[in-house]
């Protein structure tokens, strides 16, 4: 069979809403600008996701961000979807 190949998914989860970021988003400058609005008071964070959505997140103090770094297998012949986190004019409450 040959070896089976991997990548890898970063996800970033803000107060209860989870995003796959896309190939290629800095993680490093992606926690320094969620830290730096926090210091700041209050901003908006914008950052890339699967799909190529540019997601932007009102990032303060009591916001809850979580980010998680997994190996998975390589998709190779897996087209993007339209939205692979769903609708994005969905909105529920996470709490």
């Amino acid at each position: 069979m040959g070896s089976v190949q991997t990548t890898m998914r970063t996800h970033v989860m803000i107060d209860g809403a989870s995003y796959a970021l896309a190939q290629g988003q800095d993680l490093a400058e992606l926690k320094r600008a969620f830290e730096a609005a926090v210091r700041s008071g209050g901003t908006f964070v914008v950052f890339t996701v699967e799909g190529d959505r540019e997601i932007s997140a009102l990032v303060s103090a009591t916001t809850r961000v979580v980010f998680s770094v997994a190996t998975v297998e390589h998709e190779r012949d897996a087209g993007v979807q339209d939205f692979p986190q769903g609708d994005p004019y969905e909105f529920w409450d996470a709490t």
